[in-house]
C-alpha cells in the first residue's frame, strides 16, 4: 500500500481479499492471479457455477482451490456484505451491471450506484485497510477528435450514451467524495476488455473477435475509423491488484492497453490469421435502425437485443486513452494489442477444437 508520505508498504500477506464479482470475466482472472500469488480469497457472487464447466468459462481451478472461499450475496444486500467482508483487510469491488439492456432501466443505478455506496459503508464500517473500486473509461466521456487523453480529461458531453455509462458516472463521483471523506479507496477505469475466459457479455470483444473471423460480423461501423482503448483481461487483473498494492488513495487510474480504429484491430485479426477477412464498410444510419428495431421488439417479447441504439453510438465516438499514469504509478505493463489478440485468437481455436471433439 502508498502511505501518507508516498511510499509503497508492503501488503499483510496472511490477510483475506474479499472480492465481489469473483465469477465475471475480470473477476475470474483476478481471482486466479491472487490464488496463484498465494493469496486467501474470499469471492461474493450470487451462486456458485456448476461444475465441471466448459473450456471457454472453466473457473474449477478457483472453485476448488483450499485458499478459496464462497459467499453467496450481492452488492444490493448489505447484510450479504457485511457477512463476506468481516474479517477480511482489503476490498476488490468488481461487481456491476454491464450489460447492454435492461427492461428496467433502474437496474443500472440499484446495482452500480446503490452496490458501490453500500460496499463502500460497509468497508469504513469494517474498517477496512484499503479498497479497489473497478469503474470503466465510460466514466469519462469520449476523447475529442485526434487526441489521446488522460485521468484528467473533463467530460467533452452532458450526454450519456447508455444507462450503464450514465450508472458508472454517477457511482464514480459519489465514490470520489467517499475518499474526500477518508475512505481508503482507489479507484481503476479499464477499458475495453478482451482476452480467454468467459464468452460472456462481459467479454463481447472476444465475441466479436471470433464473428468476425467467422464472417458473421463483417461490419465496419462508421467505417471503421473511430478509436477504442484495449485492455487484455489477465494484464487488466493485475493492475486491480497493483492499484491495491500501490495506488494513491482517492486518485483514479486507467487501465488498457493500446489504442486501435476498428479498421485497425481487424487488419491485426487478418495479420495474425495470415489471410484477409470479408470487411463490410457501413454508414451509421443502417446499424442505429437495426439497434431501435431489436430494442423495440426486445420490449415487446423479452428477447434480448445484441445491440442498442446507446451501443452503436458509443461505437461511433472515440476513446482514445493513455494508460501512462497507470504504468509509472502502478508498474502496469500492458501487452502489445496484436499479441494479446493473438493469445485471444489461439484460444479462440481451441474452443473451436475442443467442441468439435466433444461432438465426434
Amino acid at each position: 500500500m502508498t502511505n501518507v508520505s508516498g511510499q509503497i508498504t508492503p501488503l499483510d500477506k496472511s490477510a483475506t481479499i474479499f472480492i465481489t464479482g469473483a465469477t465475471g470475466f475480470l473477476g475470474t482472472s483476478l481471482t486466479r492471479q491472487l490464488l496463484a500469488d498465494g493469496w486467501h480469497v474470499r469471492g461474493m457472487s450470487r451462486s456458485k457455477p456448476k461444475l465441471p464447466l466448459g473450456l471457454d468459462c472453466d473457473v474449477k481451478d478457483v472453485w476448488e482451490h483450499p485458499n478459496f472461499e464462497h459467499v453467496s450475496g450481492d452488492v444490493k444486500d448489505v447484510d450479504s456484505l457485511t457477512r463476506g467482508m468481516t474479517g477480511c483487510k482489503y476490498v476488490l469491488s468488481l461487481a456491476g451491471y454491464a450489460r447492454n439492456y435492461a427492461r428496467d432501466p433502474k437496474v443500472f443505478f440499484d446495482v452500480n450506484v446503490d452496490g458501490m455506496r453500500n460496499v463502500l459503508n460497509v468497508a469504513n464500517q469494517l474498517e477496512v485497510e484499503k479498497i479497489v473500486w473497478v469503474s470503466t473509461i465510460v466514466s469519462f466521456g469520449p476523447t475529442p477528435k485526434g487526441q489521446t487523453c488522460d485521468e484528467t480529461l473533463a467530460r467533452i458531453t452532458d450526454k450519456y450514451y447508455t444507462e450503464y455509462e450514465e450508472s458508472k458516472s454517477v457511482a464514480e463521483k459519489e465514490a470520489l467524495q467517499f475518499a474526500k471523506r477518508g475512505t481508503p479507496l482507489v479507484i481503476v477505469n479499464p477499458t475495453r476488455i478482451y482476452g480467454p475466459g468467459q464468452l460472456s457479455e462481459g467479454n463481447a470483444m472476444a465475441g466479436l473477435i471470433r464473428d468476425y473471423r467467422r464472417g458473421t460480423a463483417p461490419f465496419l461501423l462508421n467505417y471503421g475509423v473511430n478509436y477504442g482503448n484495449y485492455g487484455y483481461v489477465e494484464d487488466v487483473a493485475r493492475g486491480v491488484f497493483l492499484a491495491l498494492e500501490r495506488g494513491r488513495v482517492g486518485e483514479r487510474y486507467i487501465l488498457g492497453g493500446d489504442n486501435a480504429s476498428l479498421l485497425e484491430l481487424y487488419r491485426m485479426i487478418d495479420k495474425i490469421d495470415g489471410k484477409k477477412h470479408c470487411k463490410l464498410p457501413m454508414y451509421k444510419f443502417m446499424p442505429l435502425l437495426v439497434a431501435h428495431i431489436l430494442k423495440l421488439w426486445a420490449r415487446l417479447t423479452g428477447v434480448y437485443p445484441r445491440i442498442t441504439p446507446g451501443w452503436v453510438r458509443t461505437f461511433l465516438v472515440d476513446w482514445k486513452y493513455s494508460c501512462d499514469k497507470a504504468k509509472k504509478e502502478l508498474g502496469y505493463a500492458p501487452v502489445p494489442l496484436e499479441q494479446g489478440l493473438r493469445s485471444t485468437i489461439e484460444w479462440l481455436d481451441r474452443i473451436k477444437d475442443d467442441e468439435k471433439n466433444k461432438k465426434k
